[in-house]
């Protein structure tokens, strides 16, 4: 039986972990968490309930960036096309197998992004890197088997992979919210054939996530930009070192 205090804190939680994703694209990788030690849910039904409520919080950011120019279209295009397949397959995965050492490789991705992008000068002026469609495709169908995996809905494994390519921070951010809707609605599919969904539970969340991703993306978009990608660097930073931390303490 859930608490007052547990709804209040979980409700608290979503809130700001649609804020994040609004901002920097960073933020579902506390959702997994939330519903299993929150609410109680089995992992993988955990993960197969996060990936619904990035449809919504994928929608509505995409929406967001769209408006402030914020999206380079045809990157998110070949994108999409390689996080369908990557996705379906992922979900697939996450039933049949445990996934620690797929977040440990993330988890290290993760990382050593937070120290590249701490790094690299940010006083030039940014423009688009133009990646070939391949490229693009075979980063969206790693992105989207390992977003799936780990219910992390796409940003957390893009825009590592993006920073290292060199591209404008808003412009990668933009890229993350446009590709949690493929993976979620290709997630979500394979989640339903091999598993299950807690959906009260997944609508109760999203509508939260959406209000946080509103308010998240109009301050990515008031903020300068070498601030926020200062402060995706750290939350890099963190999320890696947790995942490093989580990953070892379950191989122990």
């Amino acid at each position: 039986m859930l608490t007052t205090f547990t709804l209040i804190l979980t409700t608290l939680v979503a809130a700001i972990v649609g804020i994040l994703i609004g901002a920097i694209g960073i933020g579902g990788v506390l959702l997994v968490p939330t519903l299993t030690y929150m609410l109680g849910l089995g992992i993988h039904v955990a993960i197969a309930t996060a990936m619904v409520t990035y449809l919504f919080s994928g929608a509505v950011g995409a929406l967001e960036y769209a408006r402030q120019n914020s999206i380079h279209w045809s990157m998110a295009l070949w994108l999409c096309l390689g996080g369908m397949p990557g996705a379906y397959l992922g979900a697939v995965t996450t039933w049949v197998t445990p996934g620690v050492i797929l977040e440990g490789v993330i988890g290290l991705l993760v990382l050593l992004s937070g120290v590249q992008a701490l790094r690299r000068p940010s006083g030039t002026v940014e423009s688009v890197v133009n990646l070939k469609p391949m490229s693009l495709t075979v980063i969206g169908l790693v992105t989207g088997f390992g977003s799936s995996v780990t219910g992390t809905g796409g940003p957390l494994v893009l825009i590592p992979i993006l920073i290292w390519m060199q591209v404008p921070i808003l412009t990668a951010v933009g890229l993350s919210q446009v590709i949690q809707i493929p993976i979620a609605l290709l997630a979500t599919t394979g989640n339903l054939m091999f598993g299950r969904i807690e959906w009260l539970i997944g609508i109760g969340i999203a509508t939260l996530l959406v209000l946080g991703v509103v308010v998240g993306a109009r301050i990515a978009h008031r903020v300068s930009r070498v601030a926020l990608k200062r402060f995706i660097a750290f939350a890099l930073l963190l999320v890696g070192a947790a995942m490093l931390v989580r990953t070892a303490a379950t191989l122990v």
